[in-house]
């Protein structure tokens, strides 16, 4: 059951009610009234909308005409959201805005509380999002739970050899849904090791499980082109004629008096072992005309830093990648895997789902299935509920967050022991904004 408490009222003169495709252009007016955008409405006609509609929320204002639109929320429903060793349902929280007349209401609030008890009374353990504004989402109990890479790599960087990667041949094609798409949907699930107990996969890296969003990663009108960026390219690495990476892009050209210096604008980066990733960025890094290769939203561990010989030229910045908030405490800490034996007791707090509040028994053998169980007994750690997002997926330790008095250790040695278990091999990233 969900308590009263989880869900906020909206504030007097203020309804909520189910959003249908009938509402589109009201949507889309008030998302460019929260997210400034030089396009008309009517200019969204030529792309689809990625929306599942059923999980689109709006809120209305009484007073306004015909009973108008002052904010708006949405959700993805990720089946199978990768968390460590494992995937989780989760709740990609997206389209959230207010309309600038009807901000410091508490509409948003009562939004995230809606949508909060909502992900309960699906069996969602896990809500997870991209924040526009870093600040907002934490007193939500969401979690900075990744970072990605951000790179500017100069054309015709030198790049260490690898073993196989002259055995890949390259197809340098328009990016088409008919000739890519199955490729490219099959391969972006792929990103993690092979081998280990558990297959290790890379957690957060969503990919996009509904028709309309693929429809809306291929549409490409050349009105909502960026900075007069060409039509998608793709990029195919293949062995012996079997697909092992694939990267999407765009050029944009820079005439100057000493030269062309063109960019290639990275999408999708994705490439299935160290050969393939050498093929790939080999070919990325050497496009005619060009002065440099900017990725986007690269894992922080992508393989690409390895194999420059001078990492310092791509100068490389780290921003925040996905947050998640922990809905479910047992059936989340339950769902994944840990990286190393873990026996502890975590007294969690949670001032806006109290059914997470509590001490809780988290026990796993290294890799294999974990259980997590209310219990009587003292925590060894205690930490808020958003400590706990930004630890989940294994990209933030729990010894980094008691370093700055965020989760305090109350058994000695079980800090040690539950942040090295925490963790995991590769380091979280969604290559997607969504």
């Amino acid at each position: 059951m969900t308590s009263d408490r989880s869900r906020s009222s909206l504030p007097a003169g203020y309804r909520s009610r189910q959003l249908t495709a009938d509402d589109r252009g009201a949507l889309l007016d008030l998302d460019t009234w929260a997210f400034p955008d030089p396009h008309a409405v009517a200019d969204f006609d030529e792309l689809p909308l990625p929306l599942t509609w059923e999980r689109a929320v709006g809120v209305e204002a009484e007073d306004a005409p015909g009973g108008g639109l002052a904010a708006i929320r949405a959700s993805y429903p990720f089946a199978h959201f990768p968390v460590p060793g494992a995937t989780l349902p989760t709740a990609g929280l997206t389209w959230v805005g207010v309309h600038p007349q009807h901000r410091r209401r508490g509409l948003l609030t009562a939004m995230i509380d809606d949508h909060l008890a909502r992900c309960r009374e699906r069996g969602e353990p896990l809500s997870a999002l991209f924040a526009a504004e870093a600040p907002i989402y934490g007193r939500f109990g969401y979690g900075k739970a990744a970072d990605d890479l951000r790179i500017s790599v100069p054309r015709g960087a030198a790049l260490r050899d690898v073993p196989g990667a002259a055995d890949h041949t390259v197809r340098v094609e328009h990016g088409d849904r008919a000739r890519h798409g199955e490729l490219v949907a099959r391969l972006h699930q792929a990103p993690g090791l092979p081998a280990g107990p558990a297959g290790i996969n890379r957690p957060g890296w969503a990919t996009r499980e509904s028709e309309a969003l693929w429809e809306s990663y291929w549409a490409d009108p050349k009105s909502f082109r960026a900075s007069g960026r060409e039509s998608l390219r793709v990029v195919v690495v293949e062995r012996d004629g079997e697909p092992r990476g694939y990267a999407t892009f765009r050029r944009t050209m820079d005439w100057q008096v000493t030269g062309p210096r063109g960019t290639v604008h990275l999408g999708d980066v994705v490439a299935l072992d160290a050969a393939a990733a050498r093929a790939l960025w080999g070919v990325l890094l050497d496009l005619d005309l060009m002065s440099s290769t900017d990725p986007f939203l690269l894992p922080v561990d992508d393989a690409v830093m390895s194999l420059l010989v001078d990492p310092r030229a791509a100068g490389a910045r780290v921003t925040d990648n996905v947050w998640v908030r922990v809905v479910d405490v047992p059936a989340a800490l339950a769902g994944r895997r840990y990286q190393a034996d873990v026996d502890v007791v975590l007294g969690v707090t949670d001032a806006r789902l109290p059914e997470n509040a509590g001490a809780w028994r988290v026990r796993a053998a290294a890799f294999g299935e974990a259980s997590c169980e209310r219990t009587e007994a003292a925590p060894d750690l205690e930490l808020d509920v958003r400590e706990l997002g930004a630890a989940f997926l294994g990209g933030t330790s729990l010894a980094a967050l008691a370093g700055a008095g965020l989760v305090v250790e109350r058994s000695a040695g079980a800090l040690a022991h539950a942040s090295a278990a925490f963790g995991w091999p590769l380091a979280p990233a969604c290559g997607w904004v969504f």
